[in-house]
């Protein structure tokens, strides 16, 4: 017995992304992109094939229809649509994206489309250096420009960036080959800023172009608990998620930074170079909706060491130290463990922060696994995980909190940035290995049936 504890019009979905489902990479005039790499490790495989989206949509969207998904939550390839750096659009990227659009529609399903998904357009990188230069800026607009003047009307919800942290952080989406710790530090801020300013920018454009559609930022939610109740621990806590959330967001949302951010961009040497104008960009536009990406929480402590900048992600370094929860177990793919609560508590600062309806965006659990005799997944692990933090959206609704749909992480298996196929999210088991992509054939886990029925009954088992 189900009870409906879910509002009527709650978004249902599954998410993926371009660079991790596509493949394709080199056909339909996509141009390169600096996650075509993949890890980059022998044996792991790249994202040239991926789970080979590019030619199984079709079959794709009938199995999200099966599913019962109300929302699509996808990306496009940035150098697909704009391929090289002339600002051209490449007719054949838009019609690909059209006819899985159009099919996603006509099954009944909302595509909710990420413009900018950590696949940096390697043109782009070779002619200014990417997000460094804010030439960058002006070719992020008018790809913009391009999909929401051609897709109008047809995608009603748009996501700027997923997870700013990574996207300007990671060298390897950004293509910036800085070696010394403290420049690349003081590169992913200036990359931020850069990124802080298109996405606004964005923002105006969409409001000119389709002002009945909304847009917003995807955050990778940090909740980090104090590692003792000492009110250095509590403080080292604070520092953390002001640097590694809350930076980020003020941009994105409010066009301003806390007086603690800039006084420690400032006593680093990091603050971001500004122009002229800047200021009244960021404040004129103000995002619809927050998405939200949750796997787990994070612990700090009080930082008794020198700041270390040659640690992955750059932006742990700072006035805190990351470090193991006491009170959370790891899982074999998941270091900080299972924190299904943490999603409420996220959720509640953010609301409480910005006062913007919520989508989680991205919320799932990763495992190694085959098919058995049968050709099924038995996934209970995933169940319970997806089932426990649906609890807590739950609960934020109850409570009053704006969230207006869940998508999980993720609709099928998929091509992980550093663990290729060893590492799986999805509720469909894609039948390839690292090295042999066999004919990427998809299977349904017990996940999938599971969520199959949430999504009928609207609402959790009892």
């Amino acid at each position: 017995m189900t009870q409906h504890r879910f509002p009527e019009g709650f978004l249902w979905g599954a998410s993926t992304s371009a660079f991790q489902v596509e493949g394709g990479y080199d056909e339909g005039g996509k141009g390169p992109a600096t996650t075509d790499r993949g890890p980059g490790r022998p044996g792991i495989a790249d994202n040239k094939i991926a789970s080979d989206h590019y030619h199984h949509w079709r079959e794709d969207v009938d199995l999200m229809a099966e599913l019962g998904i109300k929302v699509y939550r996808m990306g496009f390839a940035w150098s697909r649509i704009m391929p090289d750096a002339s600002g051209d659009p490449n007719p054949e990227g838009l019609a690909f994206y059209d006819q899985l659009i159009d099919y996603l529609l006509e099954r009944g399903i909302e595509p909710l489309v990420t413009l900018y998904h950590f696949e940096c357009p390697s043109a782009l990188v070779e002619a200014f250096g990417g997000w460094k230069s804010r030439k960058m800026i002006d070719f992020y607009v008018r790809y913009a420009e391009i999909c929401f003047t051609h897709f109008k009307g047809r995608v009603k919800r748009w996501v700027t960036v997923n997870e700013q942290l990574i996207t300007t952080s990671a060298p390897s989406n950004t293509g910036d080959t800085e070696t010394d710790p403290r420049q690349r530090q003081k590169n992913a801020y200036q990359m931020s800023y850069h990124v802080a300013l298109a996405e606004h920018r964005a923002i105006a454009c969409l409001r000119q172009i389709d002002p009945d559609a909304q847009i917003g930022p995807v955050v990778a939610m940090q909740v980090v608990n104090p590692r003792t109740s000492a009110s250095a621990d509590v403080l080292a806590a604070m520092n953390a998620e002001e640097m590694m959330q809350n930076y980020l967001l003020d941009l994105s949302v409010r066009g301003d930074i806390s007086p603690y951010a800039r006084y420690y961009l400032e006593r680093e040497g990091f603050y971001p170079v500004v122009e002229c104008g800047d200021h009244d960009i960021l404040v004129a536009t103000r995002p619809d909706f927050l998405g939200v990406n949750y796997y787990f929480s994070n612990c700090a402590h009080e930082r008794t060491e020198p700041i270390r900048f040659d640690r992955f992600p750059p932006w742990s370094g700072g006035d805190f130290e990351l470090c193991d929860n006491p009170a959370i177990a790891p899982t074999e793919w998941m270091s900080n463990g299972i924190d299904p609560l943490g999603l409420r508590v996220g959720m509640r600062k953010l609301y409480d922060r910005y006062q913007l309806p919520m989508i989680v965006t991205e919320n799932g659990m990763a495992l190694s696994e085959s098919l058995d005799e049968e050709n099924r997944v038995h996934d209970a692990v995933r169940i319970e995980y997806l089932s426990r933090h649906l609890g807590e959206v739950e609960e934020l609704i109850r409570e009053g909190y704006p969230v207006f749909g869940y998508c999980v992480w993720s609709l099928m298996d998929l091509c992980s940035s550093h663990q290729g196929f060893t590492k799986r999210y999805g509720l469909l088991y894609i039948d390839r290995t690292e090295t042999d992509a066999k004919q990427c054939a998809r299977f349904r886990k017990d996940s999938f049936f599971w969520y199959q029925d949430v999504i009928r009954e609207n609402g959790l088992p009892c």
